[in-house]
């Protein structure tokens, strides 16, 4: 098998492989976050509260959408990063930062759930449960990652669109499913974008290098 220079480069270089690696180490980092902020804010979850567009809209089943939608999501972005290695760090190292920062959002929020809302069946695959409680609500995390991708690759039109369209579709239908509320949605776009400028501001050298032609 051939591997592509390019990438054999990068294989070699000790400051990526030490970026890889710390990226690597954040996401796992943010996601052990994220699965005990979850559960911290489902269990504590108290009264649920009127909404202007869930009391207004029946509920629709989004389950195969919301489940499956993100990992076709994924499996673009892991087939863009192969080509281009030299990003992976400043992608993951933003995604972890989303995911830790929303974490401590999840465990500051505890409104409970809207009542009349999609309920994920026993049909739903095991591994949902590790990355979505029912009470980590604040704030949309199936808007805001997607948003955050359109900020990265924001000098790239194509992705730019995808994954803007991508962040309002999935807002679209958290809000059909009512596994969100409006709040939730709308505000995923606002602090995404900070936390884009976070990043940027935090891991310099990895910007630098994910700027790289």
């Amino acid at each position: 098998m051939n591997i592509n220079p390019k990438h054999l480069a990068y294989l070699k270089s000790k400051t990526y492989t030490i970026a890889i690696i710390d990226s690597f180490i954040l996401l796992g980092l943010s996601l052990v976050a994220n699965f005990y902020a979850g559960r911290f804010a489902t269990f504590h979850a108290g009264n649920s509260v009127q909404d202007i567009i869930l009391s207004n809209i029946p509920v629709f089943d989004v389950s195969d959408i919301f489940i499956y939608g993100p990992i076709i999501m994924w499996f673009v972005l892991l087939v863009y990063c192969f080509n281009k290695p030299h990003k992976i760090p400043f992608i993951l190292k933003s995604i972890a930062l989303f995911v830790i920062i929303r974490s401590g959002f999840v465990s500051l929020t505890h409104i409970g759930p809207f009542p009349d809302r999609l309920i994920m069946g026993s049909e739903s695959p095991d591994w949902i449960r590790l990355f979505t409680f029912g009470g980590d609500l604040f704030f949309s995390a199936h808007t805001g990652l997607p948003f955050l991708l359109a900020l990265i690759f924001w000098k790239e039109k194509a992705l730019r669109i995808l994954f803007t369209a991508t962040a309002v579709f999935f807002g679209i239908i958290v809000l059909m499913g009512h596994l969100h509320y409006s709040i939730d949605v709308v505000s995923a776009f606002f602090i995404t974008y900070t936390i884009y400028h976070i990043s940027q501001w935090m891991f310099k050298n990895d910007f630098a290098m994910f700027e790289l032609k």
